[in-house]
């Protein structure tokens, strides 16, 4: 059965590859971004998939964007929560502004999310929830400390939102990927890019696909006994 599924920073990288496959499945998805109209127009135009901008980390315009969502397509049983910017710096170099841009949308977005659309899954006794993580999450990262922060609170708002939604029908998972051949890992230097794949036992970076199939899984009725899990797709970078 068709579900009614949003997507955050859903037009492009991992956003991107979920959306489709969850259109594949049968849902109807919406694509949320939050400025680049270019790329969010050039997404729909492929692939029809309905797109829906605002920020995140802005707590009223989730609540207000959701309820626009289920005004027009009916209640939102099924939230990917993949927007996150970076703002890359060592501490005594970072601003207080890159440490709260980062978290405000990173894991903020997820609180604002979830206060949007956990009520009315719970409610209906049915819902899948998937926070985007990260291995720098889960393992650090020099110059990171407001993003790995941010993925690692990510994880543990997963295991402790699972909690209030079991009983509910409504499960909470997380995945953390490992380095993904998207823009953003596409940007690292060369020099740099190739120290990071020669750690990866797999010896490649993963894709955006891979990531999507297992959005697939955990969102499915099958997926039903899984829940406040960090699911790693990272090629055995890191193991725990």
């Amino acid at each position: 059965m068709g579900r009614v599924a949003i997507v955050t920073g859903g037009t492009r990288g991992i956003g991107a590859a979920i959306c489709n496959r969850l259109k594949r499945q049968g849902h109807t998805v919406i694509a949320n971004y939050a400025g680049n109209d270019n790329a969010a127009k050039k997404f729909s135009d492929e692939t029809g998939i309905a797109t829906a901008r605002w920020d995140v980390g802005d707590h009223e315009a989730c609540l207000e964007g959701c309820a626009a969502i289920e005004a027009d397509h009916g209640p939102i049983d099924i939230v990917i929560n993949n927007a996150g910017i970076t703002r890359d710096g060592t501490l005594h170099k970072m601003s207080f502004d890159d440490w709260n841009d980062v978290m405000r949308v990173n894991l903020g977005g997820c609180f604002n999310m979830a206060k949007a659309t956990f009520p009315g899954m719970r409610e209906r006794g049915w819902g899948r929830i998937v926070n985007i993580g990260s291995i720098n999450g889960q393992a650090g990262q020099y110059g990171q400390v407001n993003y790995a922060a941010a993925k690692s609170g990510i994880h543990g708002f997963t295991k402790a939102l699972a909690q209030e939604g079991a009983k509910f029908g409504v499960t909470v998972n997380a995945i953390a990927p490992g380095y993904i051949d998207t823009d953003m890992v596409a940007a690292v230097p060369e020099a740099v890019l190739e120290k990071i794949v020669a750690k990866i036992p797999v010896g490649r970076l993963g894709m955006a696909e891979e990531i999507a199939r297992g959005v697939a899984f955990l969102t499915s009725k099958n997926g039903g006994f899984v829940t406040g899990s960090t699911m790693s797709i990272n090629g055995g970078q890191h193991m725990y």
